[in-house]
This record gives structure tokens, sequence and C-alpha cells, in this order.
């Protein structure tokens, strides 16, 4: 079972107020979740992955060389110290120089190949810009004293983080920690793809070369990565509309249903994804069936999240009606219930770049309308048969029910 946590703002926030902090954070949920059940997968031990934008991209006037004049003595008289270093020395510059101009305009001073260069490199960096910082490790999460130390430094308005608890043999491989990024997207992923292994070949057959090449792992969580990219116009856009990708989202989970059928798979498969280009964030609970409970899901949000006691208690404040803050988590990060809304079974939750927050449902052959009484009655067996939580920590926790509650 493994766990995620996504977190959007207008502002950024330092990772440790989501990662290390709390007391109940994703870190502390590796070995001490809330909602897994006791005699399966007792810990999320086989590595962790933190993924991040950049909040202070370099601005374009910083690939361009700007000339300086080291300020003169009040005294034109005065030439300074004639034998001092480059840093002591003084150049008294005339008022009609012709080196204020390119003061004012440095690209008065290059040549037009060099302006064009310039600019390719200029270009290049705001696309790197885009894209996101990962940070990963086979270590268990709450014993790697480097995530500590970068999560005190490191701030941004856009995290991914996830522990993971490995579902297949072997050891564990950093290349198979979530997330995955692609130019500037990511993806992560809480669940199993059942009978992957039948489909595998089909879906490696049905990407283009670029995504069958670039994988560096073997989950059948970064496979769908690939399948989701493929849903995409371009993959390498520099912009898209969040409609764009809650349809790529919907046109995978599509996809992959139907090559289950075809191959003969018949157990449900608990995909709960979760992917951004940096702006907008898709995010499934999603399973499979018609009759079984998904993976866990839940959200939150408000204008502040904020330590209202020592030891790490934290909670959401809402002090008016505007979304600063949007959370979403496997499980959830205070034990504050009413911060948190838990997502229904077979929905899609989009931010938008605006902040706004959308629930959409998934409609398909395993859709139940909220209207229909079989929505209501959905087992959770499966769901605990796997390893993967289900609900608030109260409903299935006993004596942790009061720490919640």
């Amino acid at each position: 079972m493994c766990r995620f946590l996504i977190y959007k703002g207008t502002e950024p926030i330092q990772l440790s107020h989501l990662v290390t902090r709390p007391k109940h954070s994703i870190i502390n949920q590796a070995f001490e979740s809330k909602l897994r059940m006791p005699s399966s997968r007792p810990m999320n031990a086989d590595g962790f992955g933190i993924g991040w934008y950049d909040p202070l991209p370099a601005t374009a006037s910083s690939v361009l060389p700007r000339p300086t004049n080291s300020p003169a003595p009040k005294n034109p008289e005065d030439k300074g110290p004639i034998n001092a270093s480059h840093s002591q020395a003084y150049v008294v510059v005339p008022p009609n120089d012709p080196t204020l101009a390119i003061e004012e305009n440095p690209e008065a001073a290059l040549d037009g190949e060099a302006i064009e260069l310039l600019k390719e490199r200029e270009k290049e960096r705001e696309l790197e810009n885009q894209r996101p910082c990962l940070f990963k490790s086979i270590s268990p999460a709450w014993s790697n004293a480097n995530l500590t130390r970068l999560a005190e430094k490191i701030r941004s308005a856009l995290v991914f983080a996830h522990v993971r608890a490995s579902t297949m043999t072997g050891a564990p491989s950093e290349d198979n920690c979530h997330p995955w990024m692609f130019d500037k997207f990511m993806w992560m992923h809480n669940g199993e793809i059942a009978g992957f292994t039948k489909i595998k070949r089909a879906v490696q057959q049905s990407l283009s070369e670029e995504l069958f090449l670039y994988p560096q792992g073997n989950t059948d969580s970064e496979w769908a990565f690939m399948v989701f990219l493929s849903k995409l116009k371009d993959p390498h856009a520099r912009s898209y509309s969040h409609v764009e990708l809650r349809n790529a989202m919907s046109e995978t989970i599509a996809f992959l249903n139907k090559l289950f059928k075809e191959a003969g798979v018949t157990g449900p498969s608990l995909m709960n994804f979760a992917v951004t280009d940096g702006e907008t964030v898709i995010v499934t609970r999603y399973i499979s069936s018609r009759t079984s409970e998904a993976a866990s899901l839940f959200f939150s949000s408000g204008t502040s999240f904020d330590e209202y006691q020592g030891g790490g208690l934290y909670r959401m404040t809402k002090a008016d009606k505007r979304e600063n803050i949007i959370m979403i988590a496997s499980e959830p990060l205070t034990f504050e219930r009413s911060d948190w809304m838990e997502v229904k079974t077979n929905t899609m939750l989009v931010i938008t770049p605006k902040m706004n927050l959308l629930q959409v449902p998934i409609i398909d052959e395993y859709w139940v309308p909220p209207q229909d009484p079989a929505s209501h009655t959905r087992s959770t067996d499966f769901a605990i048969q796997m390893g993967f939580s289900h609900g608030f920590a109260s409903a299935v926790t006993g004596n942790d029910a009061v720490a919640v509650a």
C-alpha cells in the first residue's frame, strides 16, 4: 500500500510542513498509517520520492550579460590605488561614453549571431524552469537525513510526495520510485493494475518509439504514465487546458480497461493516478469494479495550513471563501476530521490553474450513480485484501478512532 500527497497553493510552502513536521505527515504514515489494516503490509519502506516546481524561475534578463561600472572617486583627480586588485580599481566613465548605452541595452554590444545564441539559451532556460525537480531514494523515508535537511530549505507552490510499498519481487530501485517526470509532467500512482503482465506488450505496442524507450523502471505505474502521455496530441507542448488533461486521463483509464477485456483479466484494478503539468493537477480515485471501493483518497482546502499546537498538530484554516491551498492525500495529514472530505469512488479531481477544485465522475461501465442504492453498498473487502486503505480512520482502526474523530 503506497501513500501519496499533493499540495497546490497560491504561495510556496516549506516542504517540511508537508513531509516531516506534521505528526501524521506522509513520512510518518510510511510506518504508522492510521488507515492501514494491521495484518497487511505494515510499512512503506521500499523507497520514496518528492517532486516540486521551482517557485522562482530565472528571468529572461538574467541570461544576457550586463556590464557594470565600478563607482568613481568623488574627486576625478584622485585616480585611486593604481596597483589595486580588480575589485578595488576605479574606472572613470565620461558622461558620453558609449558603454553607457550598452548598460541600458546589453544586446547593443553583441553581433547578430551572439544575440541569437543568447536568445536560444534563454528559451532553453525557460523550458528547464518549467520542468519539475525530483528527489528519490530507496531508503526508508523516516530515516533519510538528506530528506529532512532538504525539506527545511525547499519551498514550492506545487508538490508531489510518495512513499512506496512495493508489490513487485526483487530489490528496490530508485527507477521504480514515484513520482516520475517527462518534460514538464509529474506522475504518481497508488494502487495496482491487475494482470499487468498480460497487457504489458499491448501497452508497449500502442506507444510511439519515444515513449516506448523512455521508462527506466519496470512498474505498471510508469507504463500507465506512458499511456497517459500517448493520449495527448503533443506531450512536449508548452501549455494544456485542464480539459485536455482531464480527457487524456479518462482515455488512459478507458484504454487500460479495454486491454483487460481483450486479455481476459477479470480482477479489479486500483487506479488512483495523479498527474500535473505544473499548472493543472488531475487525480483519480478509481477501481474497475461496480461492487468494490477504490483505495482511499481525500482532499482539503482553505486559506492557510499551520501548526496550531506543539508536537506537529496541524490544521487547515478557512478565513474566507478563497482557496489558497488545496491538498489531496491517500490519508489525511491532520487529525481534524472536519478538514478533510473523502472523494467518492470512480471520481476525478481537477485543480485548475486558477485554484478551482472540480469533482468529475468517471462515467463508464463501472460507474454507479449516487441515486443508485448500490453506490452506498460497495464492499471494502478487496481494498483491505490488497493492503489499500479506505474511509476515515475512525471507521477502521478501533483505538485510533478517538484520535481522529
